[in-house]
Formats: C-alpha cells, sequence, structure tokens
C-alpha cells in the first residue's frame, strides 16, 4: 500500500484479539483475495443470503473470482476519498470474513455504519465479536468519529448478540428498510456512541472474559 492516497484509518491492519478461536485481527482488502473471497460466499450461500441486500443476477455469478477485482476497484476508490473502511477478518493470519464501515460522515454528525460477515465454519467462536470491537475502537479512536449504526432482522440474533457484547444498544425499528432477498424486510437499529464506552470496546470485552490482548 506505500506510496497509494490514504485518509485517517485506511489502510490500516489493527489487532489481534485473542479469543478462545485464535488470534482476531483486521486488514485492508486485497485484490489477491478474489479466490478466497469467491470460495467463501459461495460456500457460505445459505448463511448469508437470506440477511445481505438482493442482487442482480444468481449467488454463484456474483461471487465468482472475476466479480472480485471491480467490486475491490470500487470499494478502494470509496476508501481512498473517506467514504468507506473494508476490512477482511482474520483467524490467526487466515481470511474468514469481512467487516465493512460504510457511510462515513464527518462534519457535526461524524457518523457511519458498520456490517460484518463471518464463514460458517467458524460461527459461536467469538469471532465476530473481537472483530467488531477492533472496528469500533478504530472508528473512535483513529478516525475520529462519534457514533456507529448497525441493521439487523428481528430473527438474526447471532447478530444481534454480537453487538450487545461490543456495547451497542437498540434504539428502534426500522419497518421495511431494506430489499433483502427479493422482499421489504424490518430491520432493528442499533447504535453505539463514542462516550457509552469504558475505556475501549475491546476492554468491554476482556473485563467480560470474552477476549485478551496477545
Amino acid at each position: 500500500m506505500t506510496g497509494e492516497s490514504s485518509h485517517a484509518g485506511w489502510p490500516a491492519t489493527l489487532g489481534p484479539l485473542r479469543t478462545a478461536a485464535g488470534g482476531v485481527g483486521l486488514r485492508p482488502i486485497r485484490l489477491r483475495d478474489a479466490k478466497t473471497w469467491s470460495e467463501l460466499r459461495i460456500r457460505n450461500q445459505n448463511t448469508l443470503l437470506p440477511w445481505e441486500p438482493t442482487g442482480i443476477g444468481s449467488w454463484a455469478d456474483r461471487h465468482q473470482p472475476s466479480a472480485w477485482p471491480p467490486l475491490y476497484a470500487v470499494l478502494k476508490s470509496e476508501a481512498k476519498r473517506g467514504a468507506v473502511m473494508p476490512f477482511v477478518i482474520e483467524l490467526d493470519g487466515a481470511y474468514v470474513g469481512q467487516l465493512t464501515v460504510g457511510n462515513i460522515q464527518r462534519g457535526a454528525v461524524r457518523t457511519a455504519w458498520i456490517g460484518y460477515w463471518v464463514d460458517s465454519d467458524h460461527f459461536g467462536r467469538g469471532i465476530a465479536t473481537a472483530a467488531v470491537a477492533l472496528g469500533v475502537d478504530h472508528c473512535f479512536g483513529q478516525v475520529g468519529l462519534h457514533r456507529l449504526d448497525a441493521t439487523v432482522q428481528p430473527e438474526n440474533m447471532a447478530s444481534q448478540a454480537v453487538l450487545s457484547k461490543v456495547g451497542f444498544r437498540r434504539e428502534g425499528l426500522l419497518e421495511r428498510y431494506m430489499d433483502v432477498n427479493r422482499r421489504w424486510r424490518d430491520h432493528l437499529l442499533y447504535a453505539l456512541t463514542a462516550e457509552e464506552l469504558v475505556g475501549s470496546a475491546a476492554e468491554t470485552l476482556v473485563r467480560a472474559g470474552r477476549a485478551g490482548f496477545p
């Protein structure tokens, strides 16, 4: 990444946090991630499709390795102008998911949304929770944001648990908020502001025994 233009917060490598599964960290997406991204997304179709925005064409077609370079180019361009921060979630150095901070706004609001997914082979091991904590601390620290939002369908209890463990609180219901799997779905709005954290999100997990520092 040397020589590339950047903004405060991206590119960056974050972590690791120690979990029962191993060391969880975040790193910027790379062009050479195409093959692994494709394999993970296609393998996880059944667990991701119910929660993600409706796309054009079949899931398999949208997640071929050839689909990654144009997606990467868009994300990188948006990252350079400070609108998004796209990260890979790593477990002991292996790509196991993604975390994205999007719609970054400065000025009087200093806010963004945060979203994530993890390979189903690693569900229930604290990986998403640790990754979100790292993302939160980065946003409230180096990036200088004040508020983060996350939206989740009411049926997605696992994702709600991740957010709650990090410190997010439920603010309300967004009715027919997003077209997901070809239907307008309600979403719960979760939020967290910088002053609500005692110390950091990572420290919140450590105090609760859910993670540790290396």
